[in-house]
């Protein structure tokens, strides 16, 4: 059984501005959004390649399909840009720190961002993710998406594709997937986040 609903994202519509992006709630359904929390690892601020971490069954299955021809085909068809072939990186995110969410583009080796929202029921006014119209002013924005019950966010990275969010520290969960431009970019992001999260061990266990 399927446990991403790839038809709600083929049903969804495509924002084209200020940059093209898709949001589609409840990508998820309840019971595996319940699996996939109750499991979810520990994780202290920051990126952590999926090699760097032990991932749980049920987090690794979504991965496992957001990996396959299915997700990819609809993400092209979606942003009308050609991805096969081209390196995927992936991550996990489980702790926002009150410094997190900066204005930013995301960096030019990166083509496209899928953001898949682990956490339910999100209250907090901090950590909803703005699309915004530029980059200077987080209040200036035409979206913003709680990071919440198995939300799919899905962004074409542009020089204008804004996004950030304003300041919450705490548990937010998340998983990340880049299509890169190249192998070579794609190890060097890793690379970063391997060095970042093996610091934070060590660290932990100080």
């Amino acid at each position: 059984m399927a446990l991403l609903n790839i038809d709600l994202l083929k049903q969804a519509g495509l924002r084209t501005n200020p940059f093209e992006y898709t949001v589609v709630p409840n990508f998820l359904s309840a019971d595996t959004l319940q699996e996939v929390v109750s499991s979810y690892p520990t994780l202290k601020g920051g990126s952590y390649p999926l090699d760097s971490i032990d991932v749980p069954p049920a987090v690794q299955a979504l991965i496992d399909e957001m990996d396959g021809p299915q997700f990819e085909q609809a993400i092209e068809n979606k942003f009308n840009v050609s991805l096969e072939g081209r390196p995927k990186m992936y991550s996990l995110r489980g702790y926002c720190r009150s410094t997190d969410g900066k204005i930013h583009t995301d960096s030019k080796d990166k083509i496209i961002t899928v953001l898949l929202y682990l956490n339910q029921d999100w209250k907090e006014e901090g950590g909803k993710l703005r699309m915004l119209r530029g980059g200077s002013d987080l209040n200036d924005y035409c979206e913003e998406v709680p990071p919440d019950n198995g939300t799919l966010l899905v962004f074409k990275r542009s020089e204008n594709s804004w996004h950030g969010h304003g300041p919450f520290e705490g548990k937010r969960c998340s998983i990340q997937m880049n299509w890169m431009t190249s192998e070579g970019a794609r190890g060097f992001h890793k690379l970063r986040h391997t060095i970042s999260a093996k610091v934070k061990k060590l660290t932990a266990a100080e």
